[in-house]
């Protein structure tokens, strides 16, 4: 084995540090801190300062003004328009639920309103035909025997009164049957009388010894109240006209367009209701 011969000892070098330089730093270069500035560089000045320590030239800042109360005009409107949307819509709501209600549902919601028909009694069921004069449970009549001849109920006005026996007759043919008490002003006959002139299934006279000013009759129903202007009397109308007839089908036309009492003094009997 071969032993290699060991070479002359090697000193470390060592670095001469300058005592201005800072341990561990790399000298300064000559020239001082100017040299090792950019090339082109200008250096920082001071800003001079201006009022209020701002820059020279520099505008003030204006306050803005908060205004303390409030613009209730659109907040108003946007109110109004919520509430008109409301109320398009609850009166969708209510048109819908109405749509779907029966009229006999309908006329029981009418203030006021009286549905004989409810009572069974005998003497309003009644529909047999007969002649001369009848005696009948209300006051006018709303149902019972009648007169085999209908009154005339095509819209016709009635300045006299007219027969119970022949008006009876047009309730179950679905007309409705418009009275007033006698002496009624002349502006409110004419009034109900607008209602009635022209329209089938409605006909219309004064009553004597009425206990309320106006009084409206269909078959089996009956409303009092005491003056023209009367909203319910627009809502008898139209829910029970032709509704409340008990016999489909009858006409109004063709009928006695006399006034007064009936003129046959017989009571003969002929069964069944119909024309």
């Amino acid at each position: 084995m071969s032993m290699s011969t060991p070479g002359p000892q090697r000193t470390p070098s060592t670095v001469k540090v300058d005592s201005t330089s800072g341990q561990g730093k790399p000298p300064a270069s000559k020239g001082g801190p100017k040299a090792g500035a950019k090339a082109g560089s200008k250096p920082a000045g001071k800003r001079p300062a201006g009022k209020g320590g701002g820059g020279k030239g520099r505008k003030p800042v204006t306050p803005v003004k908060v205004n303390g109360g409030r613009n209730w005009g659109p907040i108003a409107m946007v109110v109004a328009v919520v509430l008109i949307a409301a109320g398009i819509i609850g009166y969708g709501v209510y048109a819908s639920m109405q749509g779907t209600k029966t009229w006999e549902e309908r006329a029981a919601d009418i203030k006021g309103i009286v549905n004989y028909r409810d009572q069974h009694n005998p003497k309003i069921d009644a529909r047999n035909h007969k002649d001369g004069v009848l005696t009948y449970v209300t006051n006018p009549p709303v149902g019972g025997d009648h007169n085999p001849t209908w009154q005339n109920c095509m819209g016709d006005i009635y300045t006299e009164p007219i027969a119970n026996e022949h008006a009876v007759h047009s309730l179950e043919h679905g007309a409705v049957w418009v009275t007033y008490k006698e002496g009624l002003p002349a502006a409110q006959v004419d009034k109900l009388a607008a209602r009635v002139q022209g329209k089938d299934y409605m006909f219309m006279s004064p009553v004597a010894n009425l206990d309320k000013n106006v009084s409206l009759q269909a078959w089996g129903y009956q409303l009092k109240v005491d003056n023209a202007d009367d909203e319910r009397i627009d809502e008898f109308i139209k829910d029970l006209r032709q509704n409340a007839s008990v016999e489909t089908g009858a006409v109004c036309s063709g009928g006695n367009t006399n006034t007064g009492p009936v003129t046959n003094a017989s009571n003969g009997t002929t069964m069944g209701g119909g024309n």
